[in-house]
């Protein structure tokens, strides 16, 4: 049996029977113990990867691996097109909504490009596209050196990480279907204590723009706990930029069971 499966079956019972939460986003989920399944574990349905293209191969690492990491291939692409291919076409058994992979290219956009291209040629569960008809569980955008002339390849197999900058432009949800900016730069509340009304209104009025074209929201560098979450799920901010699974998967669970 493929190690990839044999993991797959040993770690499934973490995951299967968890409740999903469309606003919890995994920043560095490679840091994590378990890579992608510790957030799996936790309900998250965005999970992000650092990567640096290094003699060929896709590393996945904060900073350019001096010595031997894993691949992208290994850490995510592979495991998730297993689990489509055995929970009937879904990320987690039952759930209809979109499971986001979001890739920070820290190496030269272009040339780290085309290599991940070739390799979603092997992973056609995960190739999100315009043109190409029927759904996709998995939606895959690229942040960081985000190579630009994918705007112009209706077949590209990836989408963009968009910017505010980007909000207006014409560019559709399908091509750029998240919003991503640094929090410092909308608000300078530190997440302790009720915010002035005015604390947050940049980034309702953000959020309002954002969702008009009918894309999500992502602020990286948030102040990280339950009472700056409430108030940014309020403003309109749709994925919750966090280091902590545990605590940010309570805070959702409790709050859905308050509706």
């Amino acid at each position: 049996m493929p190690i990839i499966l044999l993991v797959l079956l040993l770690l499934s019972p973490l995951y299967a029977s968890t409740q999903p939460f469309s606003h919890a986003h995994a920043h560095n989920d490679y840091e994590h113990d378990h890579p992608l399944f510790d957030a799996l574990h936790y309900g998250f349905t965005s999970v992000e990867a650092d990567i640096y293209l290094v003699d060929g191969k896709l590393l996945v690492s904060h900073t350019r691996p001096v010595f031997k990491v894993r691949t992208l291939e290994q850490l995510y692409l592979s495991p998730l097109d297993s689990m489509i291919r055995g929970n009937q076409g879904k990320v987690y058994p039952g759930y209809d909504g979109l499971f986001y992979l979001m890739i920070d290219i820290k190496s030269d956009g272009q040339a780290t490009y085309t290599v991940l291209k070739e390799l979603l040629a092997h992973y056609p569960a995960l190739v999100h596209s315009p043109n190409i008809g029927g759904s996709r569980p998995v939606i895959i955008f690229l942040s960081g050196n985000r190579p630009m002339d994918i705007l112009k390849d209706p077949a590209a197999p990836v989408a963009l990480d968009g910017r505010p900058d980007d909000v207006g432009k014409g560019y559709t949800a399908a091509v750029m279907p998240v919003i991503s900016d640094n929090y410092a730069k909308w608000s300078a509340w530190n997440g302790t204590g009720q915010p002035p009304p005015e604390a947050l209104q940049r980034i309702r009025e953000l959020a309002k723009r954002v969702h008009a074209e009918g894309k999500k929201l992502r602020l990286w560098a948030i102040p990280d706990n339950p009472v700056a979450w409430t108030e940014l799920l309020e403003a309109g901010v749709d994925l919750i930029n966090t280091d902590k699974l545990e605590e940010l998967n309570r805070f959702l669970r409790e709050s859905r069971s308050k509706k």
